[in-house]
Order: C-alpha cells, then structure tokens, then sequence
C-alpha cells in the first residue's frame, strides 16, 4: 500500500486536495471533522493507495465533497469557519513526502482589499480600453538615421 501523491491549496471557504492518481477505482472518500482518509485503487496494476491524516482545522463534513476524473480525484473540504487561513494541510508540522502545495492554485486571499481589488479592476479596464498594435504611440525618431548610434558607421554598397 502506498500514499497517493497529493497536491492542496488553501481558500477562504474551502480547502483544495487533488490526488494524483490515473485511473482511480473503488475510491473512498472519508470526511471527519478533524480528520480526513483517502484510498483507491489506480493503474493497470490496481496499485492501492491510501492517505490518513488529521486536518489542520475542522471542515463541515457534510458539505464537503469529491469529484473523480481518470487523471486525478479532487476533493473540496468546507471550512467548518470560514475566512481563516490555513497555513498547512496537517496538524502536524511533519513534512509528509507525498503532499505539496498547488501554487498555480495558490492565492494569498486573506491579503486582499476590497481597496486591492478595485485599484486592480481599475487598472485591468483601463489595459483592456487601450488600443491594440495599430495604435503605438510614436516613438520620437526612432526611425530617423539622426537617433542612430555615433558608431554606427555608414556600410560600403555590396556589389
């Protein structure tokens, strides 16, 4: 038996757990308020994996779920309180060897501001009203031979 290999990330309401696993059969999901247990079987050689632990902070069972895919299994845990961070997956600090964090799904949400994200809306209007490459502003010169480089010489006509 093996663990799954596991990737997470962290939001305000739900934390994110994909099990790397192709071609998942007979997967069981096991959702306790501080604890978590996965398991399956995956490949041609019906490998068993299986994955406990205790979570860092308690999730709402119910309102938890698990979506199977035949390149992964990912499951959504409801925070039990919402708006909190987590800044690990386990309630131990051991560095487990099967997990990491998903940091193209990372986002430090507990960081932004209303303040943020309307200067960002702002900002992404005001690149989306600007024009596309017919309308560059002019260069000053940049084509003119007076803005060449002084050691720039003249080249002698190939003949």
């Amino acid at each position: 038996m093996h663990p799954a290999t596991a990737k997470w990330y962290d939001r305000s309401d739900y934390v994110f757990i994909e099990f790397c696993v192709e071609d998942s059969k007979d997967v069981k999901v096991n959702f306790e308020k501080s604890k978590f247990g996965f398991s399956c079987l995956a490949g041609t050689d019906d490998i068993k994996h299986s994955n406990e632990f205790d979570l860092f902070e308690a999730i709402d069972q119910n309102e938890s779920k698990h979506r199977r895919t035949d390149r992964s299994v990912l499951c959504c845990l409801r925070k039990a309180e919402s708006g909190k961070a987590w800044p690990r997956l386990t309630k131990g600090k051991e560095k487990l060897n099967w997990l990491s964090v998903d940091f193209n799904n990372w986002k430090d949400w507990e960081d932004d501001s209303d303040e943020e994200l309307s200067n960002f809306d702002r900002f992404s209007e005001m690149m989306n009203n600007m024009g596309g490459e017919d309308e560059l502003p002019d260069l000053d010169g940049a084509d003119d031979e007076e803005s060449a480089d002084s050691d720039d010489e003249k080249l002698p006509d190939l003949e």
